[in-house]
């Protein structure tokens, strides 16, 4: 029987965009214990300088701080980062939740520009630097398949349209690789931010109605990305990795 093409990610370089915390952290760390050299992005030179102390990685982890809704620090990203073979995006920002009546038109248009438009400028820059062989990874999410009522319309609106953009672009960038991981919940700081104090309630609540019986941690999704980057044959799918979160 014929193995999966799968490919090693040792010595390999992969900039995760987001990489300071949450899933993109957990991302980080798997490549690092692959054998990858990583390079992480945010915005807050204090978190990165944190996360470069907390990976370890003996010279193996860079950060460099970068707003993804600047184009500017978008190219300069990938200027520092040099030829590179896999890119991970996973930041984010809380998403707006108001009910359509009362959009906070101007809390949208700041959420677009960092998820969706920043997907697109980091894909514009990325190409010009990206190994011949490696991929393209971006993060979507539950809200596209189980929208949270009232308030959801924008957040699913974004988050299921990052399906179709990678479906595009791997046949623009073939043989570049572009896929999508869409996870469930996860216990991220995220989460402080938006429920704040009852985060403990809402996890235990929703970790007992989905079949996984639990909300995942960044170590549980990031197994999926890696998966994406070793996979020479997966191109411009959408993974799910949610514990079944889509079913209920």
């Amino acid at each position: 029987m014929t193995s999966l093409p799968m490919t090693s990610l040792n010595g390999k370089k992969i900039i995760v965009v987001g990489g300071s915390s949450g899933i993109g952290f957990g991302v980080a760390a798997a490549a690092l214990e692959s054998g990858a050299e990583v390079v992480i992005a945010g915005r807050s030179a204090d978190k990165l300088k944190a996360a470069e102390k907390r990976l370890g990685g003996a010279g193996r982890v860079t950060g460099v701080a970068a707003d993804m809704a600047n184009e500017a620090d978008v190219s300069r990203l990938f200027e520092q980062a040099g030829s590179f073979d896999h890119l991970v995006a996973t930041a984010g920002t809380p998403p707006p939740n108001y009910p359509i009546g009362e959009t906070d038109m101007d809390f949208v248009r700041g959420f677009v520009d960092g998820k969706l438009i920043g997907a697109v400028m980091l894909a514009k820059h990325a190409v010009r630097t990206l190994n011949t062989g490696g991929s393209m990874i971006f993060t979507s999410g539950i809200n596209k398949d189980r929208p949270p009522v009232p308030g959801g319309s924008v957040v699913s609106a974004v988050a299921g349209s990052f399906t179709y953009f990678a479906r595009a672009l791997a046949l623009e960038l073939a043989p570049t690789r572009v896929n999508i991981v869409s996870p469930g919940w996860v216990d991220t700081e995220m989460w402080d931010e938006i429920v704040g104090e009852a985060k403990a309630s809402y996890f235990e609540q929703m970790g007992g109605r989905i079949p996984a019986g639990r909300i995942a941690r960044p170590a549980d999704i990031a197994p999926a990305y890696l998966y994406l980057m070793q996979n020479e044959f997966m191109t411009g799918e959408t993974v799910h990795i949610d514990g079944g979160q889509r079913l209920v």
